[in-house]
């Protein structure tokens, strides 16, 4: 288990540091299609109502986690 803490950092970071290219390449796609439907209201209007909802959700499971943790920890006590 020890090995594990010291192993996946280092996983991560690597992951992280040669998967930066195709994650931003996805920035550039969504702005372009951004753009060019932003004026009809469509397409646009729904990618931010997307990404709203794709950045809601960790905050929710995060305030649902603490919570929790929260609740156990004055049950306890």
């Amino acid at each position: 288990m020890n090995s594990l803490r010291k192993f996946l950092p280092v996983v991560l970071a690597l992951v992280a540091v040669f998967a930066w290219e195709n994650m931003t390449g996805q920035c550039v796609m969504c702005k372009a299609v951004a753009e060019d439907s932003a004026d009809d209201g469509g397409l646009g209007a729904g990618l931010n109502r997307g990404i709203l909802y794709l950045m809601a959700i960790p905050y929710i499971l995060l305030s649902a986690l603490f919570f929790v943790i929260y609740k156990k920890r004055n049950s306890a006590s």
